[in-house]
């Protein structure tokens, strides 16, 4: 009886291992987490939690024989460009090293089935989802611009979150005529910013002070200048970053400009 149970745990434990649980666990936790991650957990991170992998993936790639195909390529030859993950995110982790030789296609298949069936879950997806949201209430009550319509891109933004991608395909001189624009708008926007926040406060505590609504026009106009010239540094960044970029290149960006 020992014997049958001692087979038994050992041909469970193979079968384990050889599956695509078993193998995500041995060949891909030292780096990405497969825990749902939580912000305490982030300075230990080498590499992005499988759940994020997975969404920014998904997020591009809609068909399951695509995906398969990305992982195997990209675990066998991964490359900064290839990356379905933001471009800041890959300078900050680096790019993986290649497990050719570590890991077979028999392998990764299993792995890359299991990942797809498994990840992201619900409740990491639901937790980005409500970061993504209180993101975009906190840019709109910060917002120093005149304008802040869902129609109007930052620019800036968009390319840090795309600047190595291949499929955006940056030359140098577009780089290089793009950080310029950046340096640019930047500088301008954060003058502006402290200027702006600096007598919004003022006018707050003006009104805590139950001053005379009528005393404050000037400061209200003053901010109203200066959130008009924010405005025009971001049109402006719109006009000189889509002025830089080819047709193909700011539909990849703004695909329903």
């Amino acid at each position: 009886m020992k014997k049958i149970l001692l087979v038994i745990t050992i041909v469970g434990t193979a079968l384990f291992a050889s599956s695509g649980e078993g193998l995500i666990k041995a060949k891909c936790a030292t780096c990405h987490t497969l825990e749902i991650p939580k912000a305490e957990m982030m300075p230990s991170f080498k590499a992005p939690p499988m759940d994020a992998v997975m969404f920014h993936m998904k997020d591009v790639i809609s068909d399951e024989s695509e995906m398969k195909a990305f992982i195997l390529d990209y675990v066998y030859n991964p490359d900064a460009s290839k990356s379905v993950c933001e471009s800041h995110k890959v300078q900050k982790f680096g790019v993986m090293p290649s497990l050719k030789g570590k890991v077979s296609e028999k392998e990764l298949e299993s792995i890359s089935e299991y990942m797809i069936a498994t990840y992201p879950r619900a409740k990491f997806v639901s937790t980005i989802r409500e970061i993504l949201r209180n993101d975009k209430m906190r840019g709109l009550v910060n917002s120093p611009f005149l304008m802040n319509n869902a129609g109007l891109p930052h620019m800036t933004k968009l390319l840090i979150e795309n600047w190595d991608k291949a499929k955006l395909g940056l030359s140098d001189d577009q780089k290089s005529k793009l950080l310029v624009v950046r340096k640019n708008t930047m500088g301008g926007i954060k003058k502006l910013k402290g200027k702006i926040n600096e007598l919004e406060n003022e006018i707050a505590e003006d009104m805590m002070d139950r001053e005379d609504i009528n005393t404050l026009d000037e400061k209200i106009e003053e901010v109203a200048k200066m959130k008009i010239e924010a405005t025009k540094i971001h049109l402006k960044c719109i006009a000189d970053t889509t002025t830089i970029l080819s047709d193909k290149q700011v539909t990849y960006l703004l695909p329903f400009w």
